[in-house]
């Protein structure tokens, strides 16, 4: 169900057993603008059921925030403008030429272009696949665009990112609201789940940049300003403890400094960070 935020803003929760992240719509007064598509047509067209329930302006736009699978693959039921970043753009170009019949999708299972799971969702959430494809994008942008709805401005930027290259970010300064979609979170190369160390500054600069008090997130959905400043503050201790060494002294290099041992999710993090590590000795 469609959460409301503000009278501007409302937002479908993620639901990450489903592996469906959360949707955005904005508001203004001539226009409204979709934020992700959803991972499926099904997922998709919930979310346009939702929005026929309110009494808002027509839907103008469609910001889809990076190219994995389960924020873009409902973009075939949304009647709206796409924009994307450029190197978003380029992902999705890919997947325009896939097909989505059963052994194609084995096919990209078999050969690493498409996980397992995904192949499940789509197979389970878009039941008609003989002429489905993933749309590509009207407006491609490089580093900002900002998007006028009628007395309601929305700026995005693609930002650096510890999830992936090509993140989109959308912020509403009269709201002071942010969509992050997963830009905040690590990611898995070689079956080990990391934060790109060296990007974690950069990423959080990128973002406290912005004066919000709100932010919506792929799969935590909101989070308040006091919130995301906890999520900084031991991202980055985390990454501070973790040279390249080991756990042990990682976690004893994070008590010296912070004179307590680290909670449940510092611990994750420190491990992600040591990950990390390990896959930059690989290269």
């Amino acid at each position: 169900m469609l959460k409301k935020l503000s009278e501007a803003i409302y937002y479908l929760p993620n639901q990450n057993d489903r592996e469906r992240p959360t949707l955005g719509l904005v508001c203004g007064e001539q226009y409204s603008l979709l934020i992700d598509a959803g991972n499926s047509t099904r997922h998709a067209q919930e979310f346009l059921q939702e929005i026929k329930t309110l009494d808002v302006p027509p839907v103008k736009y469609l910001v889809i925030t990076h190219a994995h699978w389960d924020h873009f693959l409902g973009t075939s039921e949304m009647e709206a403008t796409i924009i994307v970043n450029s190197k978003t753009n380029q992902l999705l170009k890919r997947w325009h030429t896939f097909s989505f019949d059963d052994r194609s999708l084995q096919h990209y299972v078999s050969s690493n272009q498409m996980s397992d799971f995904c192949m499940n969702i789509i197979q389970k959430e878009i039941p008609d696949r003989a002429n489905f494809t993933v749309a590509l994008p009207d407006i491609v942008f490089e580093n900002t665009l900002k998007i006028d709805l009628g007395n309601k401005i929305c700026i995005l930027e693609r930002i650096t990112s510890t999830h992936t290259e090509d993140s989109t970010v959308i912020f509403i300064p009269d709201e002071k609201v942010i969509f992050l979609g997963d830009s905040a979170y690590g990611t898995t190369t070689e079956s080990l789940y990391h934060f790109k160390q060296s990007l974690l500054a950069p990423m959080i600069k990128d973002i406290q940049k912005y004066d919000a008090e709100w932010f919506l997130l792929g799969h935590e959905s909101i989070c308040d300003i006091e919130e995301m400043d906890i999520y900084w503050r031991e991202l980055t201790a985390s990454s501070q403890a973790v040279l390249w060494d080991s756990l042990e002294n990682a976690i004893q290099r994070f008590m010296e400094t912070n004179q307590r041992e680290p909670n449940d999710n510092e611990l994750f993090f420190i491990q992600a960070f040591i990950n990390d590590q390990i896959l930059q000795s690989r290269k």
